[in-house]
């Protein structure tokens, strides 16, 4: 059940892919080299593989329960998370100006994988309070930021963001919770919120919600959301805590996976109003509320890469353990560990191909959302701005996905074994299925991707993305190697492939809405294959270069062979996938609903 941190991986990507050294020139990220990446990530790694990877399988056992109006999380949570916290991990990506440390997402983002590798569960409450921090400093007031932001950074108080109600999922519109204005400029806010994530827990001495609600008098629909602070306890001018605020935790959910991890409903204002703050101004909410809900798709995208390398790495030890068959090609006499035998080789280099893919894609996509934010030149922030908007939905949507097969393949390795809990394999595949679901299901991601980054623009900002990958096809197209013209082969018929489909969203999303849409999953999945097979195929030739120099030849081989695995196996998915999107649209539609 031991994991051990990608680092190497992790590493290629920031220095190869991500380019370390561009954002280390930025302002503000002049110590922010490969030295100190290097540095970050093995510290990283020591605490998640020490102290909070044991702990994934007790939660899994032993997960939170609620008792008498109190959350307590599984045993070991409170002190790891105090460990976590006092080594300052929670401020790692965040200003200094707040007690943070001020690293890239470049960094931070690996860190993010090794916590969520060793227990997602865990991670979950750390995630959030990421996303309450980002809202806070976009949108706060300057009292706002006084009173909470330092606190968050140090995880002493932890976040969460309230959205769901039992009568409005993902449609926030249907919102009902109230907020009354006080003569003292607070609120007093009312109403029930539902699969709150670390809603209720005994890990920090307070919690911050974030909660979409309707002032009194607000237009109907998304227009008439604000966002307010809720405190669980009161927080005084010097910030020591005071009285319990009016929220509390009615109940916890009974989940398939992730089950060390809270998710509450909370009920406000059954005493009287819970006292809330203002964030920004009224109305505005749902703007701000996305903030963090951006920042919260792209770490849930790093999750499904994260719960992907840990059945991964637990396939393969049992591949190389369990003894099973003679090899058919007759290398060996006896029976031999089933890592020998060619299906079981196809579905661990699925697996890390899936895996080394996506973790590629989102290394690239945290460098240009530094850019975006920290770059001295405006143009070149607004590209990069456009580029990681653009992947957001697909390192949400497609890594999560991904991280579905992957952790099936896990159960599969193990045969008869990983449908016993006992291996551990089991937790990997339940726990990865929130993923695709929670932060936005796949369906709206790819509606995102659809309607705000390919049809707004008619394609363009999807089509400048095809002449970059098509530049990388000229610079495979000028090597000798059979791996590189294999990967030129596929990359370029994806290529095609994607191109093709973001014609035909541009041209029916709103005169044939159906057929674009019935395809936007499709089309997320086939552009998530295209860039993940895009960034190994960058790796592909860096890995050819550096093993001709002699450099680590054995990875750089590994290197070399996934991604042309990849793109025999995965990349070339992508035709088919095109075909679908363009020619099988009526067929979706086409049933009469009576019929099912």
């Amino acid at each position: 059940m031991s994991y051990t941190a990608p680092l190497k991986d992790m590493l290629f990507d920031i220095e190869h892919l991500a380019r370390i050294d561009q954002v280390s020139q930025m302002p503000g990220f002049e110590d922010a080299g490969l030295e100190t990446a290097q540095a970050v990530l093995e510290e990283c790694a020591k605490l998640n593989e020490g102290v909070i990877a044991p702990l994934n399988w007790e939660g899994d056992k032993n997960p939170s329960f609620f008792k008498d109006g109190k959350v307590t999380t599984t045993p070991g949570f409170k002190e790891a998370f105090k460990q976590y916290a006092e080594g300052g991990w929670q401020g790692l990506q965040h200003p200094v100006d707040f007690g943070g440390q001020g690293l890239p997402k470049t960094i931070g983002a690996a860190c993010g994988e090794i916590l969520n590798s060793a227990n997602m569960s865990f991670a979950l409450c750390p995630l959030l309070t990421d996303g309450a921090i980002e809202a806070l400093i976009t949108a706060g007031s300057d009292e706002l930021k006084a009173t909470y932001l330092e606190k968050l950074v140090s995880g002493q108080w932890t976040g969460t963001m309230n959205l769901t109600e039992p009568q409005a999922g993902s449609d926030l519109a249907a919102v009902r919770s109230r907020a009354e204005p006080q003569p003292d400029g607070s609120y007093k806010v009312f109403g029930t919120k539902i699969y709150i994530t670390y809603g209720e827990h005994d890990m920090a001495e307070n919690i911050v919600h974030l909660v979409l609600a309707r002032v009194t008098g607000a237009p109907e629909g998304v227009k008439g959301i604000s966002l307010f602070v809720v405190p669980k306890f009161m927080v005084g001018k010097d910030g020591s805590l005071g009285a319990r605020n009016d929220v509390h935790c009615v109940s916890i959910e009974h989940k398939m996976g992730i089950k060390a991890s809270p998710t509450a409903v909370l009920q406000y204002g059954d005493h009287g109003g819970a006292v809330g703050y203002l964030v920004g101004q009224e109305n505005r909410g749902l703007e701000y509320m996305f903030i963090m809900m951006n920042a919260a798709r792209y770490a849930v995208g790093v999750q499904g890469i994260a719960i992907a390398e840990r059945a991964y790495q637990k396939a393969v030890g049992y591949a190389k353990d369990r003894v099973q068959s003679r090899p058919v090609d007759g290398t060996l006499s006896a029976a031999a560990p089933i890592i020998h035998h060619p299906d079981v080789k196809r579905m661990l280099m699925t697996m890390r191909a899936f895996t080394e893919g996506c973790r590629a894609m989102a290394s690239v996509a945290a460098a240009a959302y530094d850019a975006a934010h920290h770059h001295p030149d405006a143009d070149t922030r607004k590209q990069n701005a456009a580029f990681y908007e653009f992947l957001v939905p697909l390192v949400k949507g497609y890594s999560t996905e991904m991280s579905l097969e992957v952790t099936s393949l896990g159960v599969q390795v193990h045969g008869g074994m990983g449908f016993i809990e006992e291996t551990g394999a089991a937790q990997y595949y339940r726990d990865a299925k929130i993923l695709t679901i929670y932060e936005g299901t796949t369906a709206i991601q790819a509606n995102d991707l659809v309607g705000r980054k390919t049809a707004r623009d008619g394609g363009t900002g999807a089509k400048a993305i095809a002449a970059q990958i098509e530049n990388t096809e000229t610079e495979l197209a000028q090597r000798d190697s059979a791996d590189a013209k294999a990967v030129l082969k596929r990359l370029k018929a994806a290529r095609e492939a994607f191109v093709d489909v973001v014609e035909f969203i541009a041209a029916n999303t709103r005169s044939n809405p159906n057929a674009a849409f019935a395809g936007s999953v499709p089309y997320l999945m086939l552009a998530g294959n295209l860039m993940a097979g895009w960034q190994l195929a960058r790796s592909l030739m860096v890995a050819e270069d550096l093993s001709a120099k002699g450099q680590d030849t054995a990875f750089m081989q590994a290197k070399i062979t996934t991604a042309r695995f990849y793109a025999d196996h995965i990349l070339s998915r992508a035709p088919g996938t095109r075909d679908a999107i363009v020619e099988g649209a009526e067929a979706v539609t086409a049933l009469a609903i009576e019929s099912f």
